[in-house]
């Protein structure tokens, strides 16, 4: 996992039009990089759509919220317009920043084992440096959490 203090990782994805989207994009900007295991999901469904739910303070902050998951762009483009998601999503098929942020991670579930993404998000300031790290995020309270950081309230 990827610390705080630590430069981000650079990285070019396709958002859920096919349009190319840079890191370095956002220079002169705070991120939330959020990175998660599946599109249409329960679990993915929520937390997306607390981050939507949110959209109106990370906005009225300056912040840009990016979503990240292994889905192609078309999942993507169906779960934003589905949800109403007002945020970006980038298509990372061939894991390249996922496995550059550390989330690709064995998993296990019911006994069997397997490579998924780790729900993770990270906050990245304008100069392009990890301010903090959120691991193993709760679906349900990420977007609340990262916004109550942001805020300088403490977190758990």
């Amino acid at each position: 996992m990827l610390q705080a203090g630590t430069k981000a990782p650079g990285f070019i994805l396709n958002d859920k039009e096919g349009n190319p989207v840079s890191l370095a994009d956002f220079a002169g900007k705070k991120v939330v990089l959020y990175f998660y295991p599946r599109d249409n999901t329960p679990g993915c469904t929520r937390q997306a759509c607390a981050f939507r739910d949110a959209w109106p303070e990370y906005e009225g902050r300056g912040v840009a919220v990016i979503g990240v998951s292994k889905d192609s762009e078309r999942s993507h483009r169906n779960f934003a317009e589905k949800q109403g998601l007002p945020f970006l999503l980038l298509a990372d098929p061939a894991l390249e920043a996922i496995q550059a942020y550390d989330v690709w991670k064995e998993k296990k579930l019911y006994g069997k084992v397997s490579m998924g993404v780790a729900r993770t998000t990270y906050v990245i300031d304008e100069n392009g440096m990890i301010e903090k790290v959120f691991e193993k995020a709760k679906p349900d309270t990420n977007a609340a959490d990262v916004l109550a950081w942001l805020d300088g309230e403490s977190q758990p």
